[in-house]
């Protein structure tokens, strides 16, 4: 192999290197909402809004996803895989429901929180 060839080759593989050492938890159609702590904070489920299974469990570390909708504030959306991410684009009005439904379980209303006379 001549020189820069070797040089090219391990510049390609440096750069694949990188790629592959950066985190692997993150996908998103744009940046992080601003709130994006808190977000995580707030987030009303557990399990993966696609397969039901545990976030953090045996798939590893979620994968966070900043879902964003025209007009609409971004949402984080988290999976238990990357592989859900596909799912979920397919019908993201069906899990956005699940996760709305979510939120509203967890929050209590007026009326369950005030004292009945």
């Amino acid at each position: 192999m001549k020189p820069t060839t070797r040089s090219s080759l391990l510049t390609v593989l440096l750069a694949s290197l990188v790629s592959l050492s950066a985190p692997a938890t993150t996908a998103a159609e744009g940046k992080a909402p601003k709130n994006g702590a808190k977000a995580k904070t707030d987030y009303p489920l557990t399990t993966c809004v696609v397969s039901g299974d545990k976030l953090g469990g045996d798939m590893g570390a979620p994968v966070d996803y900043i879902y964003q909708e025209k007009g609409k504030s971004d949402r984080l959306v988290r999976f238990c895989c990357k592989d859900c991410i596909a799912d979920f684009k397919k019908d993201p009005a069906k899990y956005l429901q699940k996760l709305d439904d979510a939120a509203s379980a967890k929050t209590p209303t007026k009326a369950s929180s005030a004292h009945a006379h």
